[in-house]
């Protein structure tokens, strides 16, 4: 079933275009993934869909409403969640703050959806009075992810989660959000990383100057000459060069 719908959106900031007639959906229980270079429209995407940009035409439909003028707040409030590029904890608040903040409109059971939260990081339980600023960068976007899903989201919208973490600490926020995935919460991803966001995703899109260039399952984007030069770092080498009888190249059959 799907879940959400983007349909020939368009945002500018200002006068300068950044997302050209954009078409994507996400179904319920998948992770989807944005890829492109910096600049091609993924931040923006996500801040349209969680209402922080509102698009110029088109519209954005969460299960069916369109939610293309919604204040952010009342997205989150329809199951919504966006854990922003950069983290965007409290380093001033305790890791327990910060978390209680993440369901300021679900105060009922807080103390069931702490012990969620801490049973999927186990390290923030033992951090919980520690400041946030004093917390490592995987341990901040540890709070960052469990704060968004303190909010009880059935969508999940991440920007680049493992922006400046070190291999090993990026590997075990994969695999958290596989157990998000299994806990039943969808996940819309944009990533750095292409080779571990295809791996973890489903489905995936590819942007260039905010529109979409190519959109596949996962593992055929994987086997694509053009994602594997452009995002994986890999070289490709060309095949075989045919010649005709005159001396004219040919593609080789």
């Amino acid at each position: 079933m799907t879940m959400l719908e983007v349909s020939r959106v368009q945002v500018r900031y200002g006068a300068v275009p950044a997302i050209h007639e954009l078409t994507i959906s996400v179904d319920q229980g998948e992770i989807v993934t944005l890829l492109g270079a910096n600049g091609a429209g993924k931040t923006t995407t996500l801040r349209m869909i969680s209402g922080l940009h509102h698009a110029v035409s088109g519209t954005v439909r969460f299960d069916g409403s369109d939610i293309s003028r919604m204040p952010a707040h009342s997205i989150v409030e329809l199951g919504i969640s966006h854990v922003p590029e950069g983290r965007r904890i409290f380093p001033q608040m305790t890791v327990l703050e910060n978390l209680e903040i993440g369901s300021f409109h679900k105060p009922h059971a807080m103390g069931e959806r702490l012990e969620r939260a801490y049973e999927l990081f186990p390290i923030l339980k033992a951090r919980r009075k520690q400041q946030g600023g004093n917390l490592s960068g995987g341990e901040q976007q540890m709070l960052a992810i469990a704060r968004a899903l303190m909010a009880e989201p059935r969508l999940l919208l991440l920007d680049e989660p493992s922006m400046g973490l070190a291999p090993l600490v990026a590997q075990v926020i994969f695999d958290i959000l596989r157990t998000v995935r299994a806990q039943g919460v969808t996940v819309l991803l944009v990533e750095q990383n292409a080779a571990k966001a295809l791996e973890l995703a489903d489905r995936g899109y590819v942007l260039e100057t905010g529109r979409i260039v190519l959109q596949d399952n996962a593992d055929v984007l994987l086997r694509d000459d053009r994602v594997r030069m452009a995002y994986l770092g890999e070289d490709i080498v060309p095949g075989p060069v045919a010649h005709s009888d005159n001396g004219d190249t040919l593609a080789e059959p």
